[in-house]
């Protein structure tokens, strides 16, 4: 079913508006009353973007899910470039029971907006250019602190389990969601 809707979602935002045209002579259709503006549009997404590829990504719906309620979208689907750590709904899942739904909660759309932004920065990190020690600077303001232990790249508390490059930059898949720091 996830997987259904997000295909659903990347068809209807590859697809343009269409136009009626008149039928030719006789009465002219009735005007029709102007429609309401989208709460949020989905711009129609390059195949190989962030944005898509966490689409296209079964583990990632939850992520997909609080982009949308951010009304992030189109932030993480611009040119970039940007690198992104993206936890998996299993990552979600380790958060305290209740935690996920009370983010997606409207009136908690700016706490939201601070967690997506500490999973975010410019530029493109390749995991070879992650060195223990270094710190990120984050869409919040907010660091991030990458350790090696192991071979393993760390980010914080999460662990990079795979990489995939974007048109816009690229998104480093983790096991654990990055929480900022209150101070």
């Amino acid at each position: 079913m996830k997987t259904a809707l997000a295909l659903l979602v990347a068809i209807l935002a590859s697809v343009p508006a269409c136009k009626q045209e008149a039928a030719g002579p006789g009465p002219s259709p009735a005007k029709a009353p102007p429609k309401a503006a989208p709460v949020a549009v989905i711009p129609p997404l390059a195949p190989d973007n962030i944005v898509s590829i966490a689409v296209a990504s079964p583990d990632h719906s939850t992520l997909v899910t609080a982009l949308k309620a951010a009304d992030y979208v189109t932030s993480v689907a611009n040119p970039g470039p940007l690198t992104v750590f993206a936890p998996t709904n299993a990552a979600f899942a380790k958060l305290p029971a209740g935690t996920v739904e009370g983010l997606l909660a409207p009136e908690k759309q700016g706490d939201l907006k601070e967690i997506i932004k500490y999973h975010a920065t410019t530029s493109v990190w390749q995991p070879e250019d992650l060195k223990d020690g270094m710190t990120l600077g984050m869409a919040n303001g907010k660091k991030v602190t990458v350790r090696v232990v192991d071979g393993k790249v760390k980010i914080n508390d999460a662990t990079i389990i795979a990489s995939v490059r974007a048109s816009n930059g690229i998104v480093h898949v983790i096991d654990t969601v990055l929480l900022p720091p209150s101070n």
